[in-house]
């Protein structure tokens, strides 16, 4: 994150990019005439893009490919914006746009060829991205989606993706090896170009084969948008890809791609009925924007993509080579929004999944003990863990009443005893109080009102008598709950406070879409550090250096991190955060625990999205292993400020 950039999540992970297509298979005046509005495509891009404004608020950007337009008139379009609610900015100016023509009489809603003709997104293929800047900075020429132009409509190409590449600097050597001089900004232009020279060959080859023919220009474009082949582009381009993407892409002439990673990493959904096709980062978005069920969404299966020709014919096709499905776990954590169906489950199962932890944290003390949650991600969890309390609460007083009755000795102070005073209690503790603004630059002035960003709900704990259990959905770097969280419980004077995390300790960096890159910034390691140094272990950190060196080098898959955190328990670990997190100079001396997720009950809450490679260090592709130990290389050299995905590339002599 920059420096003046705030985001008070119970400890933030920066977010992913989010896509968004539509696709019309109708004339715009089919719409008008049937929804009342021949923006109605329109429409649903800026809906599909509001509803996943979670995924990023950097930038955001759009374009548009309107069908069968006349020689000399355009037929691309794009609207980017990196300033604050750059979506609301986009939309707010194109629909102004719209009114003014509509104003000045050039468009007449009701003839819709109007609208293409005079309204720069009237046409029938759209395209929206929401950026969080993982790389390539915050200005506009980092926000998506990138264009690459020609005379040829076919050459033409607008791109957008939620994704990151593990090996920009070997994709831009390809380039150059082709003889091309490519920018090394970020990972999107090395695919825009990469992508962009296999369509050149493409429209080039058709071309070739047709020459001959004696066709007439307009029958040569026709012919070469017809018989060209995104599926055969990708397949081309993608020979050396690694990383995890979602990627989609417009072409001049009418036809659209999006295409997936070969291990899913990152997600995408779509469907399509007879008015339209569409596709999003979310399943939910497409849910609720076309009022669809959930079988009616169907995700992009991992190494295809969904090519729509300009006539509206539609492949999925297998374009990379397959390799085992590892789709990204933080997607059902903490990215995605939680009222997908299956993720809302997940996140319960994940929170009932910590109940044997938390239990015996407060040493089955059912009387005394709050249990709630830190807003707002963490909620879900909070109702799972809360029912899978009263399902154990339920169970021990059923057995107890039991054999009470069985003896003779029931009454009716017992079942007050059993059922009322220790019944699982759970409170809202604390709350977001107010929202920062993100102008403020001084850190000590932001560190001051970040403990003021939540509040405590006073007399919600009895003082120094109970036990205050939170719910939290993951701990990366432990700042806020230093410097906020958990400054502000204790002013509640718990007996305890414990901290469940719903995900795992955070070890490893992530090189595919979110922004976890550097090792320093997370406490799990922080702490691992700590522990060698203290039991006089610290030899084995530069042993670990030299291994990581040697495994960079010679482009090794082995991840040589791991043996930092092999010599201690996860318990061992947890208590060392709790020393580094533990607010100083505060009066309160009770005790403070970490609980983090087990890999296994995590992979049983969340079954289908295996991707655990920043709990585990196992990683789906080489790139990974690559970036892990060059993360560690940099730690190691005072370099960690430099992601280990973003190399520079030296030029070639």
């Amino acid at each position: 994150m920059g420096a003046s950039r705030f985001n008070f999540m119970s400890d933030p992970i920066t977010h992913e990019c989010g896509i968004a297509v539509v696709r019309l298979l109708q004339p715009l005046a089919y719409y008008q005439e049937k929804y009342g509005t021949p923006l109605w495509g329109f429409t649903k891009l800026f809906l599909l893009m509001e509803k996943q404004h979670n995924r990023g608020q950097d930038g955001a950007g759009a374009a548009c490919v309107k069908l069968d337009v006349g020689p000399g008139e355009p037929f691309m379009f794009r609207e980017r914006c990196v300033k604050s609610n750059p979506l609301d900015r986009i939309f707010r100016a194109l629909l102004e746009q719209y009114e003014e023509k509509k104003s000045a009489g050039d468009i007449h809603p009701e003839f819709a060829a109007t609208v293409k003709e005079h309204f720069d997104f009237g046409g029938e293929l759209l395209m929206g991205h929401l950026r969080y800047g993982t790389s390539g900075g915050y200005n506009l020429s980092a926000c998506h989606p990138y264009f690459r132009r020609s005379p040829w409509p076919t050459r033409n190409l607008a791109l957008c993706g939620n994704f990151n590449m593990t090996n920009t600097a070997e994709l831009n050597h390809s380039l150059m090896a082709m003889g091309q001089h490519p920018i090394f900004a970020t990972d999107t232009q090395a695919l825009l170009e990469k992508i962009g020279f296999n369509l050149d060959e493409e429209h080039e080859e058709i071309f070739r084969s047709l020459r001959g023919q004696g066709l007439s220009g307009e029958e040569m474009s026709r012919r070469i948008s017809a018989e060209l082949d995104p599926t055969r582009v990708l397949t081309r381009s993608a020979q050396k890809w690694d990383g995890g993407y979602t990627l989609c892409g417009l072409i001049g002439n009418g036809d659209a791609f999006v295409a997936r990673d070969p291990s899913g990493i990152r997600p995408c959904w779509w469907f399509r009925n007879d008015e339209v096709i569409a596709f999003a980062s979310e399943r939910a978005p497409l849910m609720t924007v076309f009022d669809l069920a959930a079988e009616d969404v169907t995700e992009v299966a991992p190494g295809h993509v969904v090519v729509i020709k300009a006539d509206g014919v539609v492949t999925e096709s297998a374009f990379t080579a397959p390799l085992p499905r590892a789709s990204c776990s933080f997607e059902r954590i903490y990215f995605s929004r939680g009222n997908d169906v299956d993720i809302y489950r997940e996140r319960q199962a994940l929170g009932g999944r910590l109940t044997e932890q938390v239990l015996a944290s407060v040493g089955h003390d059912w009387a005394n003990t709050v249990f709630s949650f830190i807003p707002n991600t963490s909620e879900v969890a909070f109702y799972g863990l809360m029912s899978a309390l009263r399902c154990r609460r339920r169970d021990e007083v059923k057995a107890a009443v039991l054999a009470a009755s069985a003896q003779g000795k029931l009454t009716e102070a017992m079942l007050d005893d059993l059922i009322l005073r220790n019944w699982p209690r759970g409170e809202k503790v604390v709350s977001k109080d107010i929202k920062l603004r993100t102008f403020i630059g001084q850190e000590s002035l932001r560190n001051q009102l970040a403990s003021h960003v939540y509040d405590i709900t006073y007399g919600s704990v009895k003082s120094g008598e109970d036990n205050l259990v939170c719910v939290d959905d993951s701990i990366v770097r432990g700042t806020t709950l230093r410097k906020s969280i958990l400054r502000i419980l204790m002013r509640l004077n718990p007996k305890k406070i414990v901290i469940a995390s719903t995900a795992p300790q955070i070890r490893y960096p992530d090189c595919y879409g979110i922004d976890m890159a550097e090792l320093s910034k997370f406490v799990a390691f922080e702490a691992a550090i700590a522990l060698l140094q203290e039991r006089g272990q610290s030899d084995l950190i530069k042993e670990v250096y030299q291994l990581c060196l040697e495994a960079v080098a010679h482009g090794d898959s082995v991840n040589h991190l791991r043996n930092i955190y092999e010599p201690f328990t996860p318990e061992e670990i947890s208590r060392k955060i709790v020393e580094r997190v533990r607010p100083k100079g505060v009066e309160w001396k009770g005790d403070i625990e970490l609980i983090f997720q087990t890999i296994e009950n995590l992979h049983a809450a969340v079954p289908g999205h295996t991707g655990d490679w920043y709990f585990t260090g196992k990683y789906p592709t080489p790139g990974g292993y690559r970036v892990v130990n060059q993360a560690f290389v940099n730690y190691y050299e005072q370099n960690d400020g430099h992601r280990p995905y973003e190399t520079p590339v030296p030029r070639v002599k």
